[in-house]
C-alpha cells in the first residue's frame, strides 16, 4: 500500500549541493512511486535555515521546475534542530523522512524504512553500519559520548543522527514538545512508539563543506546531556560530600599528628593544594549549575523557536 511521503531537508548555505540533492531525491520519489511504496503526491521540503548564499534562489528554481518541491524559508538562522522542526510543522504526508542536504546518509535506505512503516512502526531510525569514514578522533569521541549518555540515563539510538522516518502520529506527538532547547535524538525515544532500525553506509559529501564544525557538535552534545539528565547536578552533590568528608579527615589527621605524634606538617603544599582543589571544584560546579540555570532561563521566556518567512 502506497503512502504519501514527505522528505524534509534542512539547508544552510548549501548552494553547491542543493541541485544535486533535488535531482536525486526526486528520482528516488519516482522509483518509490513506481514500486508502489509512495503515492504520486509525495514531495520534498527544503528548509532554508537563514542561508547567506543562493540556497533560497535555488529552492525557488527547483520549485518552478517541479511542483513536488516545496520550500520553507526561516527568517533567520535558527540551527539544525529547529530547522528540522520547522520543516516537520509544514510537511504533509502519512510518513515524513528527515535527511541532511549533503545526502551522505544514503537516501536509498528510505525504501527499507517504508517497509517497516508498512509493518506498523511509527519511527524508523537510520543507523550507520560503521564509522570507517570518520577520523580516529571523531570515532573515539562519538563512542565516548554515547557511553556517557548511557551512563547518565539518556536513551538514544547508537550511531543515529537525524536520518529517520516518522509516521504522522509520531510527528504530531513530537510537535507537542514545546521546549526551546531541542535535541531530537533524545526526544524521539521518549515518545514510546513502536520503532525499528535500518542500517546504511555513509557516503562522502558530493559537494560543499560540512556546516557542523566541532564547536556546533560540542554544543549539540551538551544539549543532549543537560536537556535529558540531572546526573551532573547529582554528581556535584556527591563531589561536595566527598570533599566535605576528606576535609574532616584531613583535619583529624593534622590534629592527631600534633597531639599524639608531636609533629606538624611543614611547607605550603598542605594548604595550597587543597585550596587549588577546592577552587577548581567550585568553578566546575558553578559552570555546570550555570548551564542548567541558563536552560531554565531560556525555557521560562517561552520565545518562539523559529519564524517562517515564506512557504512555497
Amino acid at each position: 500500500m502506497s503512502v504519501t511521503l514527505a522528505i524534509v531537508v534542512p539547508c544552510y548555505n548549501e548552494q553547491e549541493m542543493l541541485p544535486e540533492a533535488s535531482l536525486r531525491l526526486l528520482a528516488l520519489l519516482d522509483r518509490l512511486c513506481a514500486a508502489g511504496q509512495a503515492s504520486a503526491d509525495s514531495a520534498v521540503y527544503f528548509v532554508d535555515d537563514g542561508s547567506a548564499d543562493r540556497t533560497w534562489a535555488l529552492i525557488e528554481a527547483e520549485r518552478a521546475r517541479d511542483a513536488r518541491v516545496h520550500g520553507v524559508k526561516l527568517s533567520r538562522n535558527c540551527g539544525h534542530q529547529r530547522a528540522l522542526l520547522a520543516g516537520l510543522s509544514v510537511a504533509r504526508g502519512d510518513a515524513v523522512v528527515t535527511i541532511d542536504a549533503d545526502l551522505q546518509d544514503d537516501p536509498e535506505a528510505i525504501s527499507a524504512m517504508l517497509v517497516h512503516h508498512a509493518q506498523g512502526c511509527d519511527i524508523v531510525y537510520g543507523v550507520r553500519r560503521d564509522r570507517g569514514s570518520d577520523s580516529a578522533f571523531k570515532r573515539g569521541t562519538a563512542r565516548a559520548y554515547y557511553r556517557l549518555l548511557r551512563l547518565l540515563g539518556v536513551e538514544v539510538v547508537h550511531d543515529h543522527a537525524d536520518y529517520r522516518l516518522m509516521s504522522r502520529r509520531a510527528v504530531d506527538h513530537l510537535l507537542d514538545y514545546a521546549e526551546v532547547n531541542v535535541y531530537l535524538r533524545g526526544i524521539l525515544p521518549l515518545l514510546g512508539l513502536r520503532s525499528a532500525v535500518v542500517h546504511y553506509d555513509r557516503a562522502a559529501r558530493h559537494a560543499g563543506t560540512s556546516k557542523y564544525p566541532l564547536v556546533r557538535m560540542l554544543a549539540l552534545a551538551a544539549d543532549g546531556v543537560t536537556s535529558f539528565s540531572v546526573a551532573p547536578l547529582r554528581a556535584i552533590a556527591l563531589m561536595g560530600l566527598i570533599v566535605f568528608v576528606l576535609s574532616f579527615a584531613m583535619v583529624g589527621w593534622v590534629l592527631y599528628g600534633k597531639w599524639f605524634l608531636n609533629t606538624e606538617i611543614p611547607g605550603w603544599a598542605s594548604s595550597v593544594i587543597p585550596i587549588y582543589f577546592l577552587g577548581g571544584t567550585q568553578l566546575l560546579s558553578i559552570g555546570v549549575l550555570g548551564e542548567y540555570v541558563a536552560k531554565m532561563y531560556l525555557e521560562t521566556k517561552r520565545r518562539p523557536r523559529f519564524f517562517i518567512e515564506t512557504v512555497l
